[in-house]
């Protein structure tokens, strides 16, 4: 297999650590001006070009989540990451969506917003993103008072997705002292030998994130 990615990327971190908790082989290509070729052949693969894209014995598979259900199916290992009941797999799947729509979706906007040159800036749109964060994290604090993961004591999709995606939002829009849960939960993800993997792969391309990487993590 090959995952064309960059190690920087909340989503293909999203990816990698499925593939790092059940060891599962695999090329990386690394999408960056120092590899044109793979480059060239990524946007061949997805038009689109959005990262992460899997590569499988010819089969392209695009978008982390679907990834991350591609292996539990072709590949599976040791970690079920999409648990056989289905009404589990059900509340792993809504955890899943939140972490993507809820924490990742306005952090992003925050991130690109800084981007934009100053006079094509959306204050309005980064203050509503900021107001969703903080209602996404007081859900989520809730959520987590009882719980070790995302969807109960197996960890899964839901926590590859909130792995990147809280690390990432607590460098934009921190995570209030009072939201303990969800710091202790933060914490726990860091701890996670598959996601502390992806979290040192990336640390040379911190100069990178446009608000400044703090200086912790």
């Amino acid at each position: 297999m090959q995952l064309y990615a960059h190690p920087f990327s909340s989503y293909c971190q999203k990816a990698l650590v499925a593939l790092y908790e059940n060891g599962t082989p695999f090329e990386f290509r690394m999408l960056d001006p120092d590899h044109p070729e793979n480059l060239a052949e990524w946007e061949g693969l997805w038009p689109l070009k959005r990262f992460p894209v899997l590569v499988d014995e010819g089969e392209t598979v695009v978008e982390a989540t679907i990834i991350i259900e591609y292996l539990a199916l072709r590949h599976p290992g040791p970690v079920t990451l999409i648990p056989e009941d289905p009404a589990v797999a059900l509340e792993v799947r809504m955890m899943d969506r939140f972490f993507d729509n809820y924490v990742s979706t306005p952090q992003q906007k925050i991130v690109f917003d800084s981007l934009r040159p100053a006079e094509a800036r959306d204050r309005h749109g980064v203050a509503d993103a900021r107001a969703a964060l903080e209602t996404a994290y007081r859900w989520l604090d809730r959520r987590m008072e009882d719980r070790l993961w995302a969807a109960g004591d197996g960890f899964s999709l839901a926590d590859c997705a909130a792995a990147p995606f809280l690390f990432y939002a607590d460098w934009t829009h921190r995570i209030d002292d009072g939201f303990s849960n969800v710091h202790a939960y933060r914490r726990r993800l860091l701890d996670r030998p598959s996601f502390a993997r992806a979290v040192d792969e990336a640390r040379p391309y911190r100069p990178l994130f446009p608000l400044g990487a703090p200086d912790r993590d």
